[in-house]
């Protein structure tokens, strides 16, 4: 079950950094603006909370390695939820790392 949450948890890492991005494609005036708008703070009060809840799953029982195998599924969320967010294109070849990713990811865990 632990496990399933720290996917979770990287979900959500994935979908802070997506409101990131859409706070960097907005043109606000003033530097604090630029950089402490809704989006943004939104995006980092969600990477607080996927490490709250990394440190949750690790403190009962979920080793280090484990999280950091988990934690590459990041490959396959952002660009996935990037490209149907923003329309970035998923190349031939980063679908098959992204492949490769996950096929490594199956085999750690069998």
């Amino acid at each position: 079950m632990y496990k399933c949450l720290v996917i979770l948890s990287v979900f959500a890492a994935a979908c802070a950094q997506m409101l990131l991005k859409q706070g960097a494609r907005q043109n606000y005036a003033g530097f604090w603006r630029q950089y402490l708008n809704p989006w943004v703070i939104g995006g980092y009060a969600i990477m607080a909370g996927s490490l709250i809840l990394n440190i949750f799953c690790m403190s009962h029982g979920v080793q280090v390695k484990e999280v950091s195998v988990i934690e590459s599924l990041s490959y396959l969320f952002v660009p996935c939820l990037a490209w149907g967010l923003f329309k970035e294109k998923i190349t031939k070849r980063k679908g098959i790392a992204i492949l490769v990713i996950i096929i490594g990811v199956i085999i750690f865990f069998q």
